[in-house]
């Protein structure tokens, strides 16, 4: 046990987690969230996009032996169904064996089981309505205020770990220091959910075993199943301009939209209009920012450090990471104190920095091929060709998507190796519309040397 106790910022699916992995540790931790108890409070509707459960954020969750009561929240998605306008399908499967999937998990649902294991497993105390008003980056200390009653008082200087999300108040106190620099990127595109509802026999409408995505170049709809049978639904379009939010202000304006371009999605969701309208709209920001820390008194993880868009369906696996390469970090911690946390939080910075780096880098490539390249034929040929080319060489080729997603490579090294691979697919194709051409024999010489 360690007398050095821990505060955290944020009760959100990073926060709780992390609570989780220092407890484990004998930390007396201390969370502290502006928003009320999730577990006995409503969350308003439309204000989360539906969450995918990769490996990264699985070998997390396994790692302080979660993962078994998690799966219980979890459906199978195999692949991706694209819906043309027409509303003909067409399956694309996510991985090249049953084995390579992705999983759909409630929001609310695993920050509940996260929260419940921190506060009765570990007894990790949990402060709600108590929002960050600042942090002194000298002293350490934090002030906090009730939101019930508007008292206000200040946490001491203690080991501060900030997991309040994409809008950190720490992040951006921390940015008004010498040499310290953030940058919030806000994408042109924003979203809005909806959800369809289930059967009358409380079944799905469509697939549950698949992402759901209706392409349609500068925008999309997709859709991910529900355990009860419905879906989550988020419309993906400008913010302003001829074709977007800013434009569909009336109901016929939207059932109009619908019936021209998802006409199959509008016929499951009989109430689109007051849906939409009751609804807000999100923003999607890519978060940068260097340092991430203050000494060994302040640190940035999750959202607050490297928020992304949530096209590649990382954000919360990418967090999840954060947590266990934290806990690698202070299982190596010797010097008690300020100075050993300094060592820890600036080991952390050092490791995942470059890896949120290029993930970000990477999500905001991958709503380009949700929105787009998935209907291109040859996207489809390369990918084809991609898992070929892992068959033949399953120790050295193995697709981007599938590194990210089904494997522990760090995202630099899935990136870096992602790039070389795409240009040895285009080496190979040529022009050529089929695999016929292919040369195996300069696929291995390829490989051998680049890979």
């Amino acid at each position: 046990m360690s007398n050095e106790r821990i505060v955290i910022l944020g009760a959100g699916l990073a926060g709780s987690l992390l609570a989780i992995y220092l407890a484990r540790r004998g930390y007396p931790v201390e969370v502290y969230e502006s928003r009320p108890d999730l577990r006995s409070t409503e969350i308003p509707a439309g204000r989360s996009i539906n969450l995918a459960l990769a490996n990264r954020g699985i070998h997390a969750l396994r790692e302080v032996g979660l993962y078994k009561s998690v799966s219980e929240l979890l459906i199978t998605m195999r692949g991706r169904m694209l819906h043309d306008p027409s509303g003909e399908l067409g399956f694309q499967p996510y991985g090249k064996n049953d084995e390579e999937v992705i999983y759909s998990v409630s929001r609310s649902g695993l920050n509940e089981l996260l929260l419940n294991t921190a506060e009765h497993q570990y007894g990790v105390e949990f402060h709600f309505q108590r929002r960050v008003m600042a942090a002194d980056m000298r002293s350490g200390d934090v002030r906090i205020r009730e939101e019930d009653t508007g008292r206000q008082f200040v946490l001491e200087q203690t080991p501060v770990i900030a997991a309040d999300g994409a809008g950190s108040i720490v992040r951006r106190q921390m940015s008004k220091l010498p040499g310290y620099h953030a940058r919030e990127d806000y994408l042109d595109h924003a979203y809005k959910e909806l959800s369809i509802p289930v059967t009358a026999d409380n079944e799905h409408r469509i697939d549950a075993n698949a992402l759901h995505i209706w392409p349609r170049g500068d925008y999309m709809l997709i859709a991910l199943p529900n355990l009860d049978g419905s879906f989550t639904v988020t419309l993906f379009l400008p913010r302003a301009g001829d074709l977007s939010f800013e434009s569909l202000s009336t109901a016929s304006a939207i059932n109009e939209f619908f019936q021209q371009q998802f006409p199959d999605a509008l016929a499951l969701i009989p109430d689109l209009a007051e849906q939409f309208f009751a609804n807000p709209t999100g923003a999607m920001v890519t978060v940068y920012c260097q340092p991430w820390r203050v000494g060994g008194k302040f640190l940035l993880v999750g959202d607050a450090a490297h928020s992304v868009v949530p096209f590649h369906g990382q954000g919360m696996n990418c967090a999840f990471e954060d947590c266990f390469q934290l806990d690698r970090c202070i299982a190596d911690k010797a010097t008690p104190g300020p100075r050993g946390w300094e060592r820890v939080f600036a080991e952390f910075e050092s490791h995942r920095k470059p890896n949120t780096d290029a993930i970000a880098a990477m999500a905001l490539e991958n709503y380009v091929e949700m929105r787009d390249s998935v209907r291109d034929p040859r996207f489809h040929l390369k990918k084809e060709l991609a898992w070929e080319l892992e068959r033949r060489f399953p120790d050295t080729f193995v697709p981007r998507y599938s590194l990210i997603m089904f494997h522990h490579v760090p995202y630099a090294e899935a990136q870096r190796r992602g790039s070389i691979q795409q240009e040895i697919l285009e080496q190979l194709l040529g022009s050529s519309e089929t695999l016929d051409i292919v040369d195996y024999a300069l696929a291995e010489k390829l490989i051998t040397e680049q890979l």
